[in-house]
């Protein structure tokens, strides 16, 4: 893709800035801000029986938190140690002991009294475990016993009705590689993800506008470039040590813009734990924020756009860049002409931002001659997600940021290799080094020696839904083979998916801890297979970056609380494969990760150089330092192309708000405290504008009800600088409120954006009987405080 490499790590700026301060007055003292040493000093009581394994994970691993890519203290961007209480706080699950047989073993219903917080504090699983229909206890099996349960059952299957899942706790690449590899084998299509359901539309949106379906730069390139734009993302919480790239960036001259309908607190103000200046005294991130309406972004980007083709009427060259669109893009006049029939009213209305503003951040961006455009789920968790990120890199397009240095698009990733995973071909849409289709399916059937399925696979959400078709329908999902994850806690409508996994045949759940979804119960059996994290995997493992950089993390000795009966994932992948389909099982017969490597290094050309890394520190980054290198893109002509839509109607009815889901402290769908370090925010809370509380009559912290036709969520008002018309509550505690079914319309990605109505907790509750509920709500009937 591009012949310039990146150049490795660089030193950062040394001199202080006060300017960037956020207080003369050391360690935020009388500010909100997370109390980074505290709770380090918590980790560290946390891991103590097993703290030199724990040292050894943090001083030789790559990251299983965030897809930066550290890799020790060290990465590719910056010189000196990088930390992050993120990294931290995921540490327990690698160091942890065993859960203790008495409370393994006790009534299911005792286990199910406990949340997935604390389920998590018991510790790791230590063997296979089966539960089968009328037990009332999980019953200690070997591994032979627990793989030929599962086996036995898919070999009496079409494989239409078993899929696998895998999620995004630290899993390598290796194991990717051969879930994929072996649900092929196995003759069904049905695999996916967690990272697809994150970013799937990143990767649909760049590959039409782009040809390419990752970040087309590197975190370095943050440094310095005139305009770092964050749409939807807030880095700094889900990714902590990006904090010290944008500090740096500021450093060097970047005016960081943030656009988000929530004034995100630890995108204005940071302490960056490794720095000593930020750490004592706070660095200022944001320059500019935008509040925009949840589903504005892209009326929001056409009145950036129409603002510039007004610019151009006045002065030629003085908004777009011309020389770069004439040799590189494709539609420009089909944009131009579509952007401009909008009107000011409808783009002021749909985005909630008043021209002015809009016109300001037009401005902004016209006058910098690079920039980055960085976007994570705030763009990607909608229903026309694809077309949100099209338009951001329309933008980019039209300004020529793309292809080299200081300039491009970085869908920001949230776990650790996740990037890997559809490179891999673990979802439904693709093949290790390309997409399932025509072109790419033989070339894979080549090198594996067997037949791929030739039936489309189904998508995780649907896959659940298949889960309740009737017994005689060909697609009816029997079985379902899980890598970790927890669909109650991450998917739409809870209720549902409750109801769906319970009515499976066989539940596997392959995992290193318990959760929720463990606990409930299935028409036949549930299955749990413990499995090795991977600092335990055997022979190592990669692990792929937002920036395309294959870390090589070993494997690390001297776990105090090794899990004796755990296994590597991808081994028990392989001996899945063996047991259903002996006869040709050497087609799958991997004896090392070594082999893998080998292998990936064949089935993904952009791969091929991971063969190599043996050892702690070992990178390789494919495509080169900036793909679409110089503006030419992999497209069938070279070309990039603008994409022309219009702007979606969002479907708000008066009276009702659009809902924002945010993180809190935690890691994904993993907690790890009870108020958000940042504002306070505890996991009950709503967030509305000061504006409409006023409106709606009521309090900071008076009780509220959010509602409709999916579900209740009772919580309490707390005042918060988010735009009117919108409030916010904490996932997963919202997805009540979600309803299931609603699908992206190109990767078929759940869409998480809701209406809702907000009462007063007394007023709806004596009133819900009557004029609110479709359906009674058993929690408020008990419960109706």
């Amino acid at each position: 893709m591009g012949k310039t490499l990146h150049p490795g790590p660089i030193n950062k700026t040394k001199k202080w800035d006060p300017k960037l301060w956020v207080s003369p007055v050391p360690f935020g003292l009388t500010k909100v801000k997370p109390h980074h040493m505290r709770d380090t000093a918590k980790i560290v009581w946390k891991n103590r029986d097993n703290l030199n394994y724990a040292k050894n994970i943090i001083l030789k691993g790559v990251c299983d938190g965030c897809a930066l890519g550290v890799s020790g203290l060290q990465d590719q961007t910056l010189n000196g140690p990088h930390m992050c209480t993120t990294r931290f706080n995921v540490l327990r699950l690698n160091t942890a002991p065993p859960i203790k047989p008495e409370i393994l073993h006790q009534d299911i219903d005792e286990l199910r009294k406990m949340d997935s917080t604390e389920l998590r504090e018991l510790g790791r699983i230590p063997y296979p475990m089966i539960r089968r229909k009328g037990d009332r206890k999980f019953i200690r099996v070997s591994w032979d016993e627990a793989m030929n349960t599962i086996a036995d059952k898919m070999k009496v299957l079409d494989p239409k009705q078993y899929a696998f899942y895998l999620t995004s706790r630290g899993i390598t690449n290796e194991s990717y590689y051969v879930a994929a590899k072996t649900a092929r084998y196995l003759e069904t299509n049905h695999i996916d993800n967690a990272s697809r359901i994150c970013h799937s539309p990143s990767k649909s949106a760049m590959k039409r506008s782009v040809g390419v379906g990752a970040s087309t730069c590197n975190y370095q390139d943050w440094l310095g470039t005139d305009v770092l734009v964050f749409w939807g993302s807030v880095a700094s919480n889900a990714s902590p040590v990006s904090t010290k790239y944008m500090m740096e960036a500021k450093k060097r001259g970047t005016k960081i813009i943030v656009i988000n309908p929530y004034r995100e607190p630890a995108m204005e103000n940071y302490w960056v734990p490794s720095v000593v200046e930020s750490a004592l005294f706070g660095t200022e991130i944001a320059d500019e924020f935008y509040e925009v309406n949840i589903g504005g972004d892209i009326a929001l980007m056409h009145g950036v756009m129409k603002h510039w083709f007004d610019l151009e009427e006045q002065n030629e060259g003085s908004a777009i860049n011309h020389e770069f669109v004439n040799e590189h893009v494709n539609n420009y006049e089909d944009l131009k002409e579509n952007v401009q029939s909008q009107s000011w009213d409808e783009i002021v209305q749909s985005s909630g931002i008043d021209k002015e503003q809009i016109i300001e951040l037009s401005n902004s961006l016209a006058k910098a001659k690079t920039g980055v455009m960085v976007w994570a789920l705030g763009l990607t968790m909608h229903k026309h997600a694809t077309d949100n990120i099209s338009q951001v890199s329309n933008l980019a397009l039209l300004r020529g940021w793309l292809g080299g240095k200081n300039k491009g698009l970085m869908p920001l990733r949230g776990h650790s290799s996740v990037q890997g995973s559809g490179e891999m071909g673990a979802d439904p849409f693709s093949l290790p080094g390309g997409d399932y289709n025509d072109e790419n399916r033989p070339r894979i059937e080549e090198l594996w020696n067997f037949k791929l399925p030739e039936w489309p696979g189904d998508t995780v959400g649907v896959t659940i839904e298949n889960a309740m078709l009737p017994e005689d329908n060909d697609r009816k999902l029997k079985l379902y083979y899980m890598s970790g994850g927890n669909f109650l806690e991450t998917m739409p409508d809870p209720d549902f998916v409750r109801k769906a996994l319970q009515n499976l045949d066989i539940r596997v759940h392959q995992d290193i801890i318990l959760n929720t979804s463990t606990l409930l119960d299935a028409k036949e059996t549930v299955v749990v297979l413990p499995a090795k994290t991977r600092y335990e995997q055997d022979g190592g493992g990669l692990s792929t970056s937002t920036e395309r950089m294959i870390y090589f993390s070993p494997e690390i000795e001297g776990n105090r609380n090794r899990i004796a009966e755990a296994r590597s994932e991808w081994k028990i992948y392989v001996d899945l494969a063996k047991r259903v389909k002996p006869e040709e099982s050497h087609l799958i017969d991997f004896q090392s990760g070594q082999e893998i490597r080998d292998e990936i290094a064949k089935a993904n050309p952009q791969y091929d150089g991971v063969q190599h890394l043996k050892k702690a520190g070992d990178v390789y980054q494919y495509g080169g330092a900036w793909l679409c290198e110089g503006g030419v893109c992999p497209t069938p002509d070279g070309r990039a192309n603008l994409i022309t839509m219009d702007i979606p109607d969002n479907n708000k009815k008066a009276g009702e708000f659009k809902l924002l889901m945010r993180r809190g402290k935690q890691f994904n769908a993993m907690i790890y405290g009870d108020q958000d370090a940042f504002n306070h925010m505890g996991r009950y809370d709503v967030l509305v504008s000061e504006n409409d509380a006023r409106r709606e009559g009521l309090e900071d912290g008076e009780a509220v009800v959010l509602y409709n036709k999916n579900g209740v969520f009772q919580g309490f008002v707390k005042y918060a600088a988010i735009k009117d018309g919108n409030i916010g509550v904490q996932f997963p505690e919202g997805n009540f409120l979600v309803e299931k079914g609603i699908y992206e319309s190109f990767v078929e990605m759940p869409d998480y954006v809701t209406d809702v109505k907000m009462e007063k907790a007394d007023h709806f509750n004596a009133n819900k009987d009557r004029q609110y509920l479709e359906k009674s709500i058993p929690e408020l009937e008990d419960n109706p405080n």
